[in-house]
């Protein structure tokens, strides 16, 4: 039934697992931002927290109830989420999205979104450098144009734009 390419990555189980506990992290984070700016009602009416705070418990409460209900059912620890083929593709843009993301700080928006689609038309969309050049930077120029000397919205600069004045 499972080769060695289709073997699964993760089970249903596990995925509810992990997604419950990302989910109840969340919640207790607003419940607990919620209880810091103030989660009671006042002489002037409720805090900023109060209702962030029934929205907060709402969120973990249900995490919870997701997170027991995986725990106990063994139905789904043999179903598979993804398999370790569908997990490598999945990863070919997850990994790249977020060195991009992580990118954009140090190097600003424009470059690193010039490497980003070189990146992906070289590596996965096999595209000669003849075309993928032209391609990602005519792509960072017509953001450039559009959102800083259009729209007037500036967007994260890096070194490249500071070397070339256009900070």
């Amino acid at each position: 039934m499972e080769n060695g390419t289709d073997r699964s990555a993760a089970s249903v189980r596990a995925a509810e697992i992990g997604v419950a506990a990302v989910i109840l992290l969340f919640g207790l984070v607003v419940v607990f931002d919620s209880y810091r700016l103030g989660a009671k009602w006042g002489d002037d009416g409720p805090q900023p927290g109060y209702f962030p705070l029934y929205v907060g418990l709402l969120i973990a409460a249900s995490s919870i109830v997701i997170l027991v209900r995986a725990l106990q059912s063994s139905a789904l620890a043999g179903e598979s989420f993804v398999s370790r083929e569908e997990l490598k593709k999945i990863l070919t843009v997850l990994v790249p999205t977020v060195v991009y993301v992580s990118l954009i700080v140090y190097l600003g928006f424009y470059l690193t979104s010039t490497l980003y689609i070189a990146y992906f038309m070289w590596q996965l969309g096999k595209y000669s450098w003849i075309k993928t050049v032209p391609v990602s930077v005519g792509v960072s120029v017509a953001f450039f144009l559009i959102f800083e000397v259009w729209f007037q919205v500036p967007l994260p600069k890096g070194p490249l734009e500071a070397a070339l004045g256009l900070n």
